[in-house]
């Protein structure tokens, strides 16, 4: 398939896609008349590229990700520590926002509830 239609298919812009083969996140395609080709399997390969930036891997991570090699499980591991820290500061940001939402209080820190519940997050584990 054309860049365009590799394009199109996975709702990457072509640029992206060409930026990703510069960087050797992608596969070189065969080329026909000086167009690239792409094979069916290069859009499961961007999906697998865009999973990992909104997992918040850089270019660098993306491209040991890829390799197998023996640091590839140390920087997933890392990952994984700071995403799963990550969930725990976007749930606290959802309580703080769902209490918000219902508290009578003009300073949510007057609320003794809320206070209550900002203490359970300091607590460790």
């Amino acid at each position: 398939m054309t860049i365009g239609r590799l394009a199109e298919l996975t709702g990457v812009p072509a640029s992206a896609i060409r930026y990703w083969e510069r960087h050797g996140l992608l596969p070189a395609p065969e080329r026909q008349g000086g167009q690239r080709r792409y094979p069916p399997e290069a859009a499961e390969r961007i999906v697998l590229l865009r999973k990992c930036q909104q997992a918040g891997l850089t270019l660098a991570q993306i491209r040991e990700f890829q390799e197998d090699q023996p640091r590839r499980a140390a920087m997933i591991r890392t990952k994984l520590v700071e995403i799963e820290q990550l969930m725990v500061d976007l749930d606290h940001a959802h309580q703080l926002m769902t209490h918000a939402l219902r508290c009578s209080k003009q300073d949510i820190l007057a609320c003794p509830t809320f206070r209550a519940q900002m203490a359970t997050w300091r607590q460790p584990g």
